[in-house]
């Protein structure tokens, strides 16, 4: 068996370490530079800004502006018919309003979120994409569709 002295097994382990080092360095650089922009053309998985999209949405503002109402409705009701109630009562009487307050909220955004939804794939299938996922998903990769549906659901 050969025996290495302590200087010569410090040399053997570093090139070794430089060997691997560039090794890792020359697999990441040839698997990325074009093959990062040909990825995201050819993928068939899309992305997308939810959020901007719904804020974008031309029927949003009559929505939240109904929204307003109703909670300004809830809010007089609540305090003209809770006057003569115990806090049991009035508690009760709060999940009720606040349940009433969900289901109008959910009356106004369903019609909203259809509409987003009819867009993305409708958009999606405009593309060739098999799959859309939120922006908040994906970490790498993916055709960002966001505009493209803020323009369709503006129309």
């Amino acid at each position: 068996m050969i025996k290495f002295e302590k200087k010569q097994v410090k040399i053997i382990s570093v090139a070794i370490a430089l060997v691997f080092v560039f090794s890792v360095v020359a697999i990441a650089l040839s698997q990325s530079g074009s093959g990062i922009v040909s990825a995201a053309a050819s993928s068939n998985v899309g992305k997308i800004d939810y959020r901007q999209v719904m804020s974008q949405h031309p029927d949003l503002a009559a929505a939240n502006d109904e929204m307003q109402k109703a909670y300004q409705e809830a809010q007089d009701d609540f305090k003209t018919k809770t006057a003569d109630m115990n806090d049991q009562q009035k508690q009760d009487y709060y999940q009720q309003t606040q349940q009433r307050l969900m289901n109008k909220e959910k009356e106004l955004t369903d019609p909203i979120k259809a509409k987003v939804q009819d867009a993305v794939k409708s958009v999606s299938e405009a593309k060739g994409l098999s799959v859309v996922l939120d922006s908040n998903s994906v970490v790498y990769g993916g055709q960002d569709i966001t505009q493209d549906v803020v323009k369709k659901i503006a129309k």
